[in-house]
């Protein structure tokens, strides 16, 4: 499994993950269980990673390839996120879909989120989506603490 490591007086975690929907939800699986365990707000950065990877694993598939996904925490703290594929070809924007469109909206709610994202081009094929969040202060007891897709469904009485 991986965790936050400290190098270079940067927290960071590198994992890298099939391009599929279980790799892109367990990326995001692995963005709230660092944070929350460094006790750091996680929930934007959770939606962040999500679109990122969902993109990876649509857009920048390719059969046999996995995606890498990037967290590196520096002082501010702010926090780095870095989703890498090998569709290079397929650079995103973050361009307004149309309002009956049924995707298209995932950059546009990065870019609401972040403080920061671009793309870096490597070594063909290699195409890395970046962004950078501000994360403040530690969180509140009563705020992103608790992922709310693990809470326990709520009983009503009849």
């Amino acid at each position: 499994m991986a965790t936050l490591s400290h190098v270079n007086q940067e927290t960071c975690l590198v994992a890298t993950l099939p391009s599929t929907p279980r790799g892109a939800r367990a990326a995001r699986a692995l963005t709230v269980t660092q944070l929350a365990e460094h006790r750091l707000p996680f929930e934007d950065a959770a939606q962040v990673v999500a679109e990122l990877a969902a993109n990876a694993v649509t857009h920048g598939r390719v059969p046999g390839r996995n995606f890498r996904l990037a967290l590196r925490l520096t002082d501010g703290p702010t926090l780095r996120i870095e989703v890498s594929d090998t569709r290079r070809e397929f650079a995103p924007s973050a361009v307004p879909a149309g309002p009956g469109a049924e995707s298209g909206r995932g950059l546009v709610l990065v870019s609401a989120f972040a403080a920061r994202w671009g793309v870096d081009h490597g070594p063909a094929p290699l195409k890395t989506v970046w962004a950078e969040m501000d994360l403040g202060s530690p969180i509140s007891p009563d705020r992103g603490f608790r992922d709310p897709v693990a809470r326990p469904p709520v009983t009503h009485d009849a």
